[in-house]
C-alpha cells in the first residue's frame, strides 16, 4: 500500500481523498503529518537505514572472517531483516556467535529500533530537525518516553536478575540486546533464551506483549495503546471524567481504539495459550512464550516450535498471520457482516444501572 501510494505521488501532484483516507486509517497519522511526507520519508528512510546497515555489518562480518561476496550478502540480509524486524538469521543459532562483538550488537538494535520506532516518530523528528515544526507531536513523545523507558527498565531488570540467580552470569551488552529484541519484535538473540531464568522469561514475555509503536515494522500492542490504558486507569482512580496524559487529553475516540485493541489482544493471548496447553504436554512458561511471540510476531522460542503438533502448528501460524495484520484490522474483518446488520436493530435508551 505504502509503495502505491508512492507511484501515485510520483505520477500525479494529487492523491485522492480515498487514498488520504486509507493511508491515515492503516498508520493513524498525527494531524501534524502531511501524508505526502509521510510516505516520502518511509521510501527515504528504509533505503538509508538498510544501505548504512549493510555497509557497516559488512565490516563487522570481516572482522569475525566472514568477507568476500558472502560478507556482503550476509550483511544485507541481515540488515533488512532487523529493520523489518523480520527475525530472519543466516546463522543456526542466530547471532550468539557474536555476542561480544560491539559493531554488529550496535548496528542490529540500531536498525531495529529505527523500524521498529515507525515513520510517524521518522517524519515528525525530521519535521522538528528542518524547522517545519516547533515542538515534537503528542504521539511522538509518548513513544519516544515509552520506549526509552522500558528499554533501559528490561535491560536494567534483565542484567540484575540473571546475573543474581545464574552463575555464568550476562553482561550489560546481552542484557541490552535481549531487551531490544523483545523491544522490537526484531526476534534475533545474542544468548541462549532457553536457559535464561522464569523471571527473566516472565520480563520478556511482558516486553513481546507491549512492544514498540504504530506505523512501525514491529508486532506487538503498541506503546500508545498501554500508555492510553494507563491514562484511563489513572484517571479512574483519582476520579477524574478527563483521560490526559502528559497533560494532553486524549480523544475518546482514540481511548475507544486503545480499549478494544487491548481487550482483542488479551484475549488471543487467552485462547492461543488455552488451545495450546489443550494440544501439547510443555511447561505453561514455554506455551504462554510461545503464544506471546507468535502473536507479536517475535520469533523468539524457548526450542519448542519445531516440536508442536500439528494443531499446535497451526494455532501459532494463526496467531502469526492475525498479530501482522493487526489484531483490531482482523477484528473489523472478521465482524463487518455483524456490524452492517447490527445498524439496522433498534436499542433501548441509555440506562445507568449496569454495575462495573
Amino acid at each position: 500500500m505504502t509503495l502505491t501510494i508512492y507511484f501515485l505521488l510520483l505520477t500525479t501532484k494529487n492523491i485522492t481523498h480515498w487514498h488520504q483516507k486509507i493511508i491515515s486509517a492503516e498508520f493513524t497519522l498525527p494531524k501534524t503529518i502531511r501524508i505526502r511526507d509521510f510516505i516520502q520519508n518511509i521510501i527515504r528512510f528504509t533505503v538509508i537505514m538498510e544501505v548504512l546497515g549493510t555497509l557497516f555489518l559488512f565490516i563487522g562480518f570481516y572482522q569475525k572472517g566472514i568477507t568476500g561476496w558472502k560478507g556482503l550478502w550476509f550483511a544485507f540480509f541481515h540488515s533488512v531483516s532487523s529493520f523489518c524486524t523480520a527475525g530472519f538469521s543466516l546463522f543456526d543459532n542466530s547471532l550468539v556467535n557474536f555476542k561480544d562483538h560491539v559493531l554488529i550488537n550496535f548496528t542490529i538494535s540500531t536498525l531495529a529500533i529505527a523500524g521498529s520506532l515507525g515513520f510517524i516518530v521518522i517524519t515528525d523528528l525530521w519535521y522538528r530537525i528542518t524547522k517545519k515544526s516547533n515542538k515534537l507531536c503528542f504521539t511522538t513523545k509518548i513513544i519516544l518516553y515509552g520506549f526509552l523507558l522500558l528499554l533501559c527498565l528490561g535491560t536494567l531488570l534483565i542484567y540484575a536478575t540473571e546475573n543474581s540467580r545464574s552463575a555464568s552470569g550476562i553482561d550489560v551488552l546481552a542484557s541490552f540486546f535481549q531487551a531490544m529484541t523483545t523491544m522490537t519484535t526484531v526476534g534475533m538473540n545474542t544468548i541462549d533464551i532457553s536457559v535464561l531464568s522464569l523471571p527473566i522469561i516472565l520480563l520478556t514475555i511482558f516486553l513481546m506483549f507491549i512492544r514498540a509503536s504504530p506505523s512501525g515494522t514491529a508486532g506487538g500492542l503498541k506503546i500508545t495503546t498501554f500508555t492510553a490504558m494507563l491514562a484511563i486507569l489513572k484517571s479512574r482512580l483519582l476520579g477524574r471524567r478527563k483521560i490526559t496524559f502528559l497533560k494532553n487529553k486524549i480523544p475518546f475516540k482514540r481511548l475507544y481504539v486503545a480499549t478494544s485493541t487491548f481487550v482483542l489482544y488479551t484475549s488471543l493471548i487467552f485462547i492461543g495459550t488455552f488451545v495450546l496447553a489443550f494440544t501439547e504436554s510443555f511447561e505453561y512458561k514455554e506455551i504462554l512464550f510461545e503464544v506471546a511471540s507468535a502473536l507479536g510476531t517475535v520469533g523468539l522460542s524457548l526450542g519448542v516450535t519445531s516440536s508442536l503438533s500439528f494443531a499446535g502448528k497451526i494455532s501459532i501460524i494463526l496467531l502469526m498471520f492475525v498479530g501482522r495484520v493487526g489484531v483490531l484490522t482482523f477484528g473489523f474483518a472478521l465482524l463487518h457482516n455483524i456490524n452492517k446488520r447490527n445498524k439496522k436493530t433498534k436499542y433501548r435508551e441509555e440506562r445507568d444501572d449496569l454495575a462495573v
